[in-house]
């Protein structure tokens, strides 16, 4: 039986990025780039006025004071998207807004609020030394600085960075297929209500959440618990994704087809059973060639953790994402929880901010069908294998799942 560590190393190690292909960048949102990309512009353009206020040379304003104002003729202002401005003559100030070019000739700004103005003269009553208030052409970026790295994912800033840089279209690897087989003679669609039957879940969970993960869902016919129509059932899920995740029939039951099938359809299953709790009986494997498959227990909660677990990082990983992993993190326990040793637990749990950091509490019901955990989890307490008790402000490591303190943190 694989520890946790080892099995989740080991499956990621078996994948690689999918081909790569060119995309519109509004398209690139979640995904990750296949190469480097550098800055076209400089940024800023142009020097330019960080406040509204008055540009100015910095030595026409040296002796301003409150007692003692310095009074300038205005010359033609200055704004964001207007005419390019006239050089400023020496002595005058030009009136200027955020943003907007600086006149040749000016080199500080006078903010509004240390001014007033007339009609066509202004009262300065401050000092500007070179270069206040000012934005200097770029400041920010070169041509040909690094702006982002191969493997980065887009998110909303970086997509902002690229369309400022004149990116209109990002090179990205392809979203991957992922086939999902849901298995289980006792599953049913929903209503009408059959006895001895319970409705699916598994299939519309793993689809929002490969979805979730940047993947393209294929969701295959429910497979019946024969070998034979398995075996066919997860070729075809072979043959047209990148990845097959398959949940139930993973056990030792006499109607537990789904190794069996794997081995039928040419998968070489690399190991079965995980240090894992909830999540021990997992499959995995690869085909020569084509083909790759996840068996994930049935059990709902149990596929819930081995896709955070295994599969996501798969598709992270094709995705070209130099971190498929989530970034832990560390709190404390607000209650003591118990553990059976030898297998690393994973509990389903809230989070709660206080002044001295992240607290988190284990979920009252932790069983593999209790799918009311799954709703309300923050994030899973990580329970080492061999650690029998953990008490209440004991400090364990968090697998985020959302985003969610109870309350905004002490800020300033």
């Amino acid at each position: 039986m694989r520890t946790l560590d080892d099995a989740m190393r080991e499956v990621v190690a078996a994948f690689a990025p999918t081909e790569t292909r060119r995309v519109p960048l509004a398209d690139a949102l979640g995904l990750a780039l296949a190469q480097p990309l550098d800055a076209c512009l400089d940024a800023p353009a142009f020097d330019n006025s960080a406040m509204d206020g008055f540009a100015v040379r910095a030595a026409d304003v040296a002796e301003a004071s409150v007692e003692s104002p310095v009074e300038l003729p205005l010359a033609t202002e200055s704004r964001a998207g207007g005419p390019w401005p006239l050089p400023l003559p020496e002595g005058h100030a030009a009136p200027i807004f955020t943003g907007a070019p600086l006149p040749e000739g000016a080199d500080a700004i006078v903010v509004r609020e240390d001014a007033t103005r007339g009609e066509a003269h202004v009262l300065l009553r401050h000092p500007s030394p070179v270069g206040h208030h000012v934005r200097r052409r770029g400041e920010d970026l070169r041509v040909g600085m690094p702006l982002a790295e191969a493997g980065d994912v887009v998110d909303a800033g970086l997509l902002a960075l690229l369309a400022s840089q004149t990116h209109a279209e990002v090179e990205v690897h392809r979203r991957p297929k992922v086939a999902v087989l849901v298995t289980g003679d006792e599953l049913r669609e929903g209503a009408p209500d059959e006895r001895g039957t319970i409705v699916d879940s598994n299939g519309p969970m793993l689809s929002a959440l490969l979805r979730e993960a940047g993947a393209e869902p294929i969701v295959l016919p429910r497979g019946r618990d024969t070998l034979e129509e398995l075996t066919e059932s997860v070729r075809a899920g072979l043959e047209g994704a990148d990845l097959l995740v398959t949940t139930g029939g993973v056990s030792v039951g006499d109607h537990d087809h789904v190794r069996a099938a794997l081995e039928a359809a040419g998968v070489e299953l690399a190991f079965w059973k995980v240090a894992l709790k909830p999540g021990k009986p997992l499959v995995f494997g690869t085909r020569a060639g084509r083909g790759a498959a996840l068996g994930l227990p049935g059990n709902p909660v149990s596929a819930f953790v081995t896709f955070h677990l295994f599969v996501r990082p798969v598709v992270r990983t094709l995705l070209g994402d130099a971190c498929p992993w989530p970034a832990l993190r560390r709190a404390r326990l607000a209650e003591a929880v118990q553990h059976s040793i030898g297998r690393t637990e994973l509990i389903r749990s809230t989070v709660e901010m206080r002044d001295d950091g992240e607290w988190v509490r284990a979920l009252p019901r932790q069983g593999s069908g209790a799918l009311a955990s799954l709703g309300a989890a923050e994030a899973m307490i990580v329970l080492p294998a061999e650690t029998a008790r953990l008490e209440t402000g004991d400090v364990v490591w968090l697998w985020p799942l959302r985003g969610g303190a109870e309350r905004l943190p002490t800020l300033a």
